[in-house]
């Protein structure tokens, strides 16, 4: 039985990183202007600290890895691509699996207030 009233933030933001990583490479801010596009019509801009926050998470716990790349343009300048590590994509899965289950109990809850209330 789960006590949370609903889905925390950071497992929504964790949810969509893991998303776009597995579509292309990308640094961090690519995540961070791509999330805060997809989120802003709905009222909400994930900061850029909730935003690197998570990828850490995502990091510190294996799924994902930091590797350190030029920037295209020459010079000394780098960016850090996030990507998934050996095991990664398997552990993503898993994750994603049981944010849905949280997702579909925190919308059930919704439905219910909604239902009682309006």
């Amino acid at each position: 039985m789960a006590s949370r009233f609903l889905t925390k933030q950071r497992a929504v933001l964790k949810l969509y990183l893991l998303n776009l990583a597995e579509q292309k490479r990308l640094y961090g801010l690519q995540f961070k202007d791509i999330i805060q596009k997809q989120f802003q019509k709905h009222g909400y801009i994930p900061s850029h600290s909730e935003i690197y926050k998570a990828l850490y998470e995502l990091t510190e716990d294996g799924i994902l890895k930091r590797i350190k790349q030029p920037v295209e343009e020459g010079g000394f300048q780098e960016v850090v691509i996030y990507q998934f590590t050996e095991e990664g994509l398997k552990m993503a899965k898993a994750y994603k699996k049981l944010v849905k289950e949280d997702l579909e109990r925190s919308r059930r809850l919704i439905d219910k207030i909604m239902k009682d209330n309006f």
